[in-house]
């Protein structure tokens, strides 16, 4: 829907008091667009589902539908019962950076991390499995009591498989949809409220995927589809043309200006162009009158008015002055035509305005400067750099391999040019799909240019390489070890190239500290909760005091498991990630308590004191009685019924009993 239409006053609107109805409902459409028709009108049925699914009858109802939408969506917004934890040996420099490579099924991942990262992130690229009927369809049912994940991804040697998705599936295109739908509908929470993302895709469900996004990011929020020339020379196995582009799908999560994509124009481009200088910076002159005659003194009359240029100086004036001349943006043949600016803009700007004589007639022209200088992007992205076999040039060069580890990656070439137009020094990136991981070498690498401090959070799957495949021949068994070599390569070859510049800085501690800011990561794994699974079933043999006896023993028995066998720092990043604490968090223990070991725990943003001790003392209540200013979290075990009454009795909402 066209802007025009959107803002069409209802002339009724006018006499009337304010619609609360009208705006509810269009704050519920920005939060939730998924709830609503591709029309635009709010689905009763879908919002039911949100409030209870069983008050609806599962009849589809929308326009673009495919069996298994509503499972997909159900599975999207269903708690996992899974946590990360912190896997230092694999860790590159980790106290120097914020980046983050998690391994592990994705969908799952997001859910995670979608409390602590709610609207923190400010742009997503993800480069999905393709849907060629190759293996690509991920089974979204990682709970606890489902063995199939945890057993190939953690359990065993060659990590998790894929399963495969052929033509002759009945399902074929809902598989990949069901896939996709889920995941982007918690992406598109995470995103901040100008965030944006960009997918890869190619012909076998571009139509599709572009439906698909219309329905969860909002028709109006399609940016663009660039078309991406990655292979002059076509693919020759194809049956009619030989393919040579993909595609790149652009959506916001809400509207953004115009030029929000405009990137800065070259060093070759700013000296073609920006011939001219003054005392302020070299620029190009742009005529102030409007080239299109569709537009004139006739259908823009305020755009109609004189000008005064000083034939001496140049200096152009919106009052009549001594030796200056009178100019109309009329054109050679007489028609009235007019300027791009009305008068209070060329007032306000009048010293950028400058007068010429132009085969000897005076023309108004405003002076465009060369810094700053941006450039709109075009939807066909046609540069050597971005081609797939510069991809593989540049990742086999990281690899010192002529073998292709990774088929086929993208260029980081091309990863940064989006980053470039969508993201600013402090931002967050998000990509996965992570595959090889060149979105954290993009990241990496354009920080290094700009000064940057952005930071990336990469998920792959730790997918299993076939043993016939030279990455499993080179050694990595699973996708997600390339993830993560590549990018411990990154940091390797960036140090190296600044030590190679400036190797003084490296001799002392501070300056090699200063020169390896930014450049690191921490790896954390997809796993199971440390907290103890209700698995308990009553034995229809026992009667039902004997089963409660083994109710109360199986409590015990789990709970004692929890306090003896847990580790304690993989405990905390699960309890902190699920109180909304991103995985960058700081502890520091607490001096003054005695009996107890405190934490300080904080992101930047949270913070909160936490206690993992099986007991809580009665020296360590008495505290917070009197304390109360800081949220404490504790294990629920740890509490017996007086202290828990105490402490919530005092501390209120800031006690957590986990």
């Amino acid at each position: 829907m066209s802007n025009d239409k959107q803002h069409t006053e209802n002339p009724i609107d006018k006499v009337q008091s304010h619609d609360w109805n009208k705006e509810r409902l269009a704050q519920l459409k920005h939060l939730m667009p998924d709830l609503f028709t591709n029309e635009g009108n709010l689905n009763i049925n879908e919002l039911k589902k949100v409030i209870d699914p069983t008050l609806v009858n599962e009849t589809e109802r929308y326009e673009f539908r495919w069996f298994g939408k509503s499972n997909a969506k159900r599975e999207a917004f269903t708690p996992t019962d899974a946590t990360l934890i912190y896997d230092e040996s694999r860790s590159v420099h980790p106290t120097e950076s914020e980046h983050l490579i998690i391994e592990g099924e994705n969908l799952a991942v997001l859910k995670l991390l979608s409390n602590s990262y709610r609207e923190k992130i400010k742009c997503i690229y993800i480069d999905p499995p393709y849907n060629t009927g190759k293996d690509f369809v991920y089974s979204d049912k990682f709970n606890q009591d489902k063995k199939e994940y945890w057993e190939d991804a953690e359990m065993t040697e060659n990590g998790y498989k894929v399963d495969t998705n052929t033509e002759t599936d009945g399902r074929y295109h809902s598989n990949w949809l069901n896939m996709m739908y889920s995941r982007l509908l918690i992406a598109r929470q995470l995103l901040k409220e100008d965030g944006v993302i960009f997918i890869s895709i190619d012909d076998n469900e571009v139509h599709h995927l572009r439906k698909l996004c219309d329905e969860v990011f909002g028709e109006e929020n399609f940016v663009a589809l660039i078309t991406l020339l990655c292979n002059p020379k076509g693919r020759s196995q194809d049956k009619h043309f030989a393919t040579n582009h993909e595609y790149l799908l652009v959506f916001s999560k809400a509207e953004l200006p115009k030029g929000s994509f405009n990137t800065k124009k070259d060093e070759i481009q700013l000296s073609k162009e920006y011939t001219e200088k003054d005392n302020l910076d070299f620029f190009r002159s742009i005529e102030l009158r409007n080239t299109h005659r569709e537009f004139g003194k006739h259908n823009r009359p305020n755009l109609y008015y004189p000008l005064y240029i000083n034939i001496t100086t140049g200096e152009v004036g919106l009052d009549e002055s001594t030796n200056s001349v009178k100019v109309l943006p009329n054109w050679s043949d007489g028609f009235e035509g007019c300027w791009t600016w009305g008068k209070p803009k060329a007032r306000q700007e009048q010293n950028l305005l400058i007068g010429k004589l132009v085969n000897k007639k005076w023309k108004v022209f405003v002076k465009n400067y060369a810094s700053g200088a941006t450039k709109m992007l075009k939807t066909i992205f046609n540069n050597k750099l971005y081609y797939t076999e510069r991809g593989q040039k540049v990742f086999n060069e990281l690899f010192e391999t002529k073998e292709k580890i990774f088929p086929s990656p993208k260029s980081s070439f091309y990863i940064k040019e989006l980053l470039q137009t969508s993201s600013s020094n402090n931002d967050l990136i998000l990509d996965f799909f992570a595959g090889s991981g060149t979105t954290g070498q993009a990241v990496m690498e354009l920080n290094e240019k700009d000064g940057g401090n952005r930071k990336y959070i990469l998920v792959q799957l730790p997918e299993a390489t076939r043993e016939k495949t030279e990455a499993y021949k080179a050694g990595y068994k699973k996708i997600s070890d390339i993830t993560i070599e590549r990018n411990k390569r990154v940091v390797e070859k960036i140090i190296k190239e600044k030590q190679e510049k400036e190797p003084d800085l490296f001799s002392k501690k501070e300056g090699e500290q200063a020169q390896l800011k930014g450049l690191g990561f921490k790896v954390f794994k997809l796993t199971k909760s440390n907290f103890p699974r209700v698995e308990f079933a009553p034995d229809p043999e026992k009667s039902d005091e004997e089963n409660t006896e083994l109710l109360k023993k199986y409590i015990k028995d789990k709970e004692a498991q929890l306090v003896n066998a847990f580790n304690k720092d993989e405990l905390l990043t699960e309890i902190l990630l699920k109180n909304g604490f991103k995985l960058n968090y700081t502890v520091t223990k607490q001096a003054e308590f005695k009996k107890n070991e405190i934490l300080l725990a904080s992101d930047g943003n949270k913070e909160a004191l936490v206690c993992l001790d099986g007991f809580i003392e009665v020296e360590t209540v008495d505290h917070f009685k009197t304390n109360t200013d800081k949220k404490l979290i504790v294990l629920e075990r740890a509490l017996d019924t007086t202290k828990k009454w105490n402490l919530k009795h005092y501390m209120g909402d800031k006690l957590n009993a986990f």
